[in-house]
């Protein structure tokens, strides 16, 4: 007897191919993208409604048997292997609106996969995907080194929200984001505006997010920010488009106000009185908030009585109140170029917790014994009450120093001393002494930037440094060593600093020798020494800016973790952060768990604090980027002025579309974009550091000494572009003086 014909047998599409046949044959040719019913209905171009009910029971029939897969979210997708593919995770890089690299989980960057733009299937940059990866690819300017691939599916979206400018219509409008890494608009319908009118800054929160097909995502006006290009404005939208707030909500304020400013002798008789030892704080002439001090007293024994004093936020803010829940959720202070948005309210940050001088105030406290050759003979912590009496800025600490003259002359001259000795003994055990040159603004009422000015690391700032990273690490030290020998540690939060990356030290140490210097890695155990060794060749010589940079990217980026790992940047085998919880949350912790175990508490709950340093260390994370964006666009507003003008410059990086150059007199970092380069055909040799000319051969290479002219500034982008002067005879201009690459010799000084 013949088999029963299916439901899905016989329904014919109109071509007179059945369902089935035209759905399996159409996933074979789609590899392993998956599809929801609705999008398979529009690619078979289904129209009838019994076409479309018949899907149904297609899909469900080709699931059962094994052939077609289907997710949670009700995704179908391919079961079975489509011409080898295979599925890889990771993490969007979206180079440009050409292309896109996914970087995946676990794995090398050389494994990079490239995907072309009308491959990304709605994606956007950062959001996690899974990616069929199916050959290797010819281009996507990684040459045969990137696999090629094509976005299956969106795990998981880096954000739901977007800051841009506005631009509205009569029945629409669009947003154009701000981030450089977001190359569509974003549809606004008309009901969804929000009052926004053209030109302003807007948050918009994604209703609809793209689909294979569709390149702009949908969604609505949430909060206007203000005139794009007004000062106020734009340090909003940085902040918001980084997801961090520039306000407190209402019940946060009021629950500051509402803390009393009185201590009760009671609360003075739990500590320990430090009111009658000469006690000062140093911080830079603007700040508002002084979250640490410093005490000084003799010792009969010729010995010095340190004490480091932090302002006890803990006494203020309890675990899971008002204040705590919001810095926990802030969980950093973010700092642009203009100003300081702080974790705790000023009540807090500016008042009660601010180590103001001629006031009493409750501290935490790390005190030492020192003796004159800068050991720590003697320890005490715990919670204080402390009365400064005098407030510092860093030039005028700078100026005793200097001068002998002054307010605590004596007492600054032994701490400065002390200081330098701590730190040579902390580069002698391995700590790293590269330095990067950081730059402030000099900014007008309305934020305009008036000039740029390089920061200067003096005596004063360094005395500070050390006395508080002694105070971090003898807190986690002590903290680790109160369970030593029982097989385990009490739960602390930690600052833990990994080795540097071992293939970066290799690039390192290769384009090193270019200038004549030689970096050992064969010792594990030497790398810090040698690194060090590296800089101290360098200094002062033309290619000192470029190595340092180059020995700075090799490093691992400092986190948080209960894990007591070592700090290898400061060649400390335990470091905690205890010195600034009125900026940092972290901080708060370390307190609360210190004074726990010094009241004989039991080791704290692991899972929390795991958690809270995940979230601390992503928030830290997420204010650095803001704080560089801040920079970015105070240096693109400050080099609107310079359009046309020529300047001289470092190139100090190489991508595959061009090479950012720095410019000496302002320190503002530009591009010069490869396609602006019509002279030749250049390419990009990143293993090496350069672009190479195809027919002329011509490199130009990081460090190089280059003349440049401003071409244009986009503040939105918040990008430089920049343009290489040519010479007489058309070629580009580059001062090769400095750097020769010949292995046999060392360049020669400017």
């Amino acid at each position: 007897m013949r088999k029963k014909t299916t439901t899905t047998e016989q329904s014919d599409t109109k071509g007179g191919e059945s369902l089935r046949s035209k759905t399996t044959k159409f996933f074979n040719n789609s590899r392993k993208n998956p599809f929801s019913y609705k999008e398979l209905i529009k690619k078979l171009h289904l129209v009838r409604d019994k076409d479309k009910k018949a899907l149904k029971d297609v899909l469900e029939d080709l699931v059962r048997e094994g052939i077609l897969a289907k997710d949670k979210s009700g995704l179908y997708s391919n079961a079975g292997s489509s011409g080898g593919e295979s599925l890889v995770t990771g993490r969007v890089d979206f180079v440009n609106a050409r292309f896109a690299y996914v970087i995946p989980e676990g794995e090398k960057a050389d494994n990079d996969i490239w995907i072309s733009s009308n491959k990304m299937s709605g994606a956007l940059d950062g959001d996690i995907v899974r990616v069929a990866v199916y050959k290797k690819s010819g281009g996507g300017n990684k040459g045969t080194k990137s696999a090629e691939g094509e976005i299956v599916e969106i795990v998981e979206r880096k954000r739901t929200s977007f800051v841009g400018r506005i631009e509205v219509s009569a029945r629409h409008a669009f947003v154009v984001p701000d981030g450089r890494k977001m190359h569509v608009d974003i549809f606004i319908p008309k009901e969804h505006i929000n009052g926004a009118k053209t030109g302003e800054k807007v948050l918009v929160d994604i209703t609809a997010w793209p689909t294979r097909d569709e390149k702009s995502p949908t969604g609505k006006v949430t909060e206007v920010l203000g005139m794009a290009g007004e000062n106020e404005t734009e340090m909003h939208a940085i902040l918001a488009e980084f997801g961090l707030p520039y306000e407190f909500p209402n019940q946060v304020i009021k629950a500051a106000q509402d803390i009393t400013a009185e201590t009760s002798e009671a609360e003075i008789k739990k500590r320990r009185d430090m009111r009658g030892t000469t006690t000062f704080t140093i911080d830079p002439e603007d700040a508002k908030d002084f979250d640490d001090a410093i005490s000084f007293k003799y010792l009969d024994n010729g010995n010095w009585e340190i004490g480091v004093h932090i302002a006890d936020v803990s006494h203020y803010v309890q675990p899971g109140d008002t204040l705590d829940k919001e810095a926990y959720r802030r969980a950093t202070s973010v700092y642009l170029v203009d100003r300081c948005v702080p974790m705790l309210p000023e009540r807090l940050s500016n008042e009660l917790c601010s180590l103001r001088p001629n006031e009493d105030k409750l501290t935490f406290s790390a005190i030492f014994e020192i003796d004159a050759d800068a050991k720590v003979l003697d320890e005490w912590f715990g919670r204080t009450i402390i009365h400064s009496t005098r407030r510092f800025s860093y030039e005028q600490a700078q100026e005793v120093i200097e001068t002998q003259q002054g307010d605590l002359v004596k007492e600054l001259t032994i701490l400065n001393t002390l200081a330098k000795k701590m730190r040579a003994q902390r580069f002698k055990e391995g700590a790293i002494s590269f330095e990067t040159v950081e730059v402030k603004f000099q900014l007008d009422a309305k934020g305009k930037p008036l000039a740029v000015v390089p920061k200067v690391r003096k005596d004063a700032h360094k005395l500070i440094e050390e006395f508080m990273l002694l105070a971090n690490k003898r807190v986690a030290e002590f903290v680790f060593n109160l369970r030593k020998g029982k097989g385990t540690s009490n739960t602390m939060v930690y600052r833990t600093h990994d080795a540097p990356n071992p293939e970066k030290l290799a690039s390192l140490a290769t384009f090193a020798k270019r200038f004549g210097h030689k970096v050992e890695l064969d010792d594990e155990n030497a790398i810090a020494k040698n690194l060090n060794k590296l800089s101290d060749e360098v200094e002062g010589k033309p290619e000192q800016n470029v190595l340092q940079s180059l020995a700075i990217r090799t490093m691992s980026k400092a986190i948080y973790s209960i894990e007591p790992d070592m700090h290898f940047g400061l060649a400390f085998k335990h470091y905690s952060h205890f010195t600034s919880p009125i900026r940092r949350y972290p901080d708060v912790m370390a307190h609360r768990l210190l004074q726990h175990y010094l009241d004989g508490g039991k080791s704290a709950d692991k899972e929390y604090y795991i958690e809270a340093c995940e979230h601390s260390s992503a928030q830290e994370k997420l204010a650095a980027e803001a704080e560089r964006s801040s920079i970015k666009f105070k240096q693109v507003e400050f080099m609107q002025s310079s359009i046309g003008k020529e300047f001289e410059g470092i190139v100090s990086g190489v991508t595959e579309f061009g090479m950012f150059v720095e410019i000496v007199e302002t320190k503002c970092e530009g591009m010069v974009r490869l396609a602006d380069m019509d002279d030749d055909f250049y390419e990009v040799d990143t293993d090496n550091y350069r672009i190479v000319g195809k027919r002329n051969k011509r490199m130009i290479t990081l460090g190089d000494s280059v003349q440049v002219i401003v071409k244009s500034t986009n503040l939105e982008r918040r990008t430089i572009d920049l343009e290489l002067v040519k010479n007489s005879d058309g070629n580009r201009d580059v001062n090769r003086d400095a750097l020769d690459f010949s292995d046999a010799r060392k360049p020669s000084k400017r």
